[in-house]
């Protein structure tokens, strides 16, 4: 079982302001994270209410002092899980970028996610950016597949292309890093429901039982 409340914080916010615990649970995720992949293709039918909210999950890493699974020996095994749980939902067979996780690794398309969120296109843009990554095996480094999933999601190519690089939507990101750092989350995908934390894929019912009650 991977719940546990979050631990109290006094680290203050980079940007904006996060000290009150948000009434409807949050999907914190970050691209590079095939879990996250498998939870997001299923959270609106498990918790619809859920906010997303996407973060640099290197820098949590960095926070937290953590080597993620995916560089340490053994990682097949949890490739294979995951490849075993795509099948077992219907969705295509995973490929996996070139370079995954550490050489694939690019805030592009989470720079691209506080975009869409702005626009109203959060799910749309995320549902396009986990499809080129992990059913077509596309790197995210160059903005050129990120600025595919701003228009296949619905928004303005150019638009996007030039927000990328803008200090106040890299403001926003660190912003929801640093709210999710300062609630406790260490992994990906973790939903924060008030200050109790739900990491993984399959913690999405447990999570809303939680809401739930």
């Amino acid at each position: 079982m991977r719940t546990r409340p979050a631990p109290p914080s006094n680290r203050g916010p980079a940007s904006g302001t996060f000290g009150s615990v948000p009434a409807a649970p949050v999907f914190y995720f970050d691209y590079s994270s095939p879990y996250a992949y498998l939870a997001a293709m299923r959270i609106a039918d498990v918790l619809p209410r859920a906010v997303w909210r996407p973060i640099a999950f290197g820098f949590v890493m960095r926070a937290v002092g953590k080597v993620p699974w995916s560089l340490r020996p053994g990682r097949e095994s949890g490739m294979r899980d995951i490849e075993e749980r795509a099948a077992e939902r219907g969705l295509p067979p995973v490929r996996w970028p070139e370079g995954w996780p550490d050489r694939s690794y690019s805030l592009l398309p989470l720079r691209g996610a506080v975009v869409a969120e702005r626009h109203g296109r959060l799910r749309e843009f995320s549902f396009e950016v986990y499809r080129l990554m992990f059913a077509e095996g596309r790197t995210m480094t160059e903005p050129a597949p990120v600025l595919a999933a701003a228009e296949a999601a619905g928004l303005n190519r150019d638009a996007m292309a030039a927000r990328l690089e803008n200090p106040q939507i890299k403001a926003q990101l660190r912003s929801h890093t640093d709210e999710a750092i300062a609630l406790g989350v260490t992994g990906v995908p973790t939903i924060a429901v008030g200050r109790a934390l739900f990491w993984g894929d399959d913690q999405l019912e447990a999570a809303a039982a939680a809401a739930a009650a």
